[in-house]
């Protein structure tokens, strides 16, 4: 069966009453038939629904689904992206551990790095996404994990998975661990290339629609089971209603992202040939300078392009503020396009030079391409840029 086909068609177990649609499943807890499969239910010699912080119908459904499109052998949902983040993290790592970053990821996940970890005794040595002999290097004994987005949030730097896979042949010990947001499921699979955990804000295109906040891990089963006993114990679980509403938005995943991504190309291609922009950076325009690498690991390439206008920060307001149909918010991955300013929100906490390091500068946009038709989407940014 195909992917499209399967996410439609993989559906929690009908109950007795024969639905159609799977049901919402708002309860906390679950009953047991007798006090046996009770206890054998918490010894962990049978598979049951125990209390929703663990498990319930709705969060197995959508969790399937994502296992299904990532090719992971387990998973867990969470109560938000950076949730699913920092247990990815926190789930692994104790005192005296250290831990390789991309210095090109998520703001949060840099505050997570440099401000709580250390708090445990976490160390963290960042290296930059283009410069790949700089990550074997910064490999230390203590070493438990690598961690990276590509491409990367704003500034779209892609990192080579295969070369990624060999280095984690020659060091198995440590866990890779990539946040594979911006590409989904559909149009990068990390796990193929020998990766251990793929994790996902569902805030963004798996929900798609700006309704609801999730996360969700998956990877290899060993792993997930580790990171069970974390989360049975510190609770950041994903409610039976987002878990149904995510479910129900993954069916139409695929077909969202080939709209997403071909009127991405079209903004793109557009905003090249503007007199007011500076710079365009998307992963499958062939001025990208990782271009060829994008089309070998990426079905397409995205929604997100990152743009910057000539004339700083100024010019970067008089662009936001002229906009009339797209929207200004910090989200991502809506079927509404929506722009961010990544230097005085997303990224504010970094230093000047910091974000220099990972391609933010005072008029860089972060521009997140919908699902409107492309001849508005393009006639709101003309217009804005015109004003410049």
């Amino acid at each position: 069966m195909e992917e499209q086909s399967k996410l439609i068609r993989t559906q929690a177990e009908r109950s007795k009453n024969r639905e159609h649609s799977v049901p919402l499943y708002l309860t906390s807890s679950f009953i047991f038939d007798d006090s046996e499969q009770s206890r054998a239910t918490f010894a962990g010699e049978m598979e049951a629904n125990i209390y929703s912080r663990y498990s319930n119908p709705n969060t197995s459904e959508f969790i399937a689904k994502v296992c299904q499109m990532e090719g992971a052998e387990d998973g867990l949902a969470f109560s938000s992206g950076m949730a699913a983040v920092f247990a990815s993290l926190a789930g692994f790592l104790k005192s005296g551990d250290h831990v390789i970053a991309c210095r090109s990821i998520f703001g949060s996940t840099i505050q997570l790095l440099d401000q709580l970890l250390p708090r445990w005794g976490i160390s963290r040595t960042y290296v930059t996404a283009l410069n790949l002999e700089e990550w074997e290097a910064a490999i230390k004994p203590e070493t438990k994990m690598i961690f990276l987005e590509t491409p990367s949030n704003p500034g779209l730097d892609l990192i080579d998975l295969e070369w990624l896979g060999g280095l984690k042949k020659k060091y198995p010990h440590i866990i890779f661990n990539i946040d594979n947001c911006f590409a989904t499921p559909y149009l990068q699979k990390p796990l193929s290339y020998g990766f251990d955990l793929v994790c996902h804000s569902a805030t963004k295109y798996m929900d798609g629609q700006g309704r609801v906040l999730g996360g969700v891990v998956v990877g290899r089963k060993d792993l997930i089971n580790e990171l069970m006993f974390f989360i049975r114990h510190t609770g950041p679980a994903m409610s039976p209603f987002t878990a149904w509403l995510l479910s129900k938005s993954l069916e139409t995943l695929t077909l969202r992202m080939d709209r997403h991504c071909e009127n991405a190309l079209a903004v793109a291609k557009q905003l090249e040939i503007h007199k007011s922009v500076k710079s365009v950076k998307y992963p499958f325009l062939r001025s990208h300078p990782q271009y060829l690498l994008a089309k070998k690991q990426m079905k397409a390439g995205g929604a997100i392009i990152t743009f910057e206008v000539i004339g700083g920060f100024d010019a970067a307001k008089i662009f936001l503020d002229g906009l009339k149909m797209i929207l200004i918010t910090s989200n991502l991955g809506d079927s509404r396009t929506i722009v961010t300013h990544p230097a005085s929100t997303t990224h504010s906490k970094l230093s000047e030079d910091e974000r220099r390091e990972v391609g933010i500068f005072p008029g860089t946009i972060r521009f997140s391409v919908g699902l409107e038709d492309i001849i508005d989407i393009l006639a709101d940014v003309n217009q804005a840029l015109d004003r410049i």
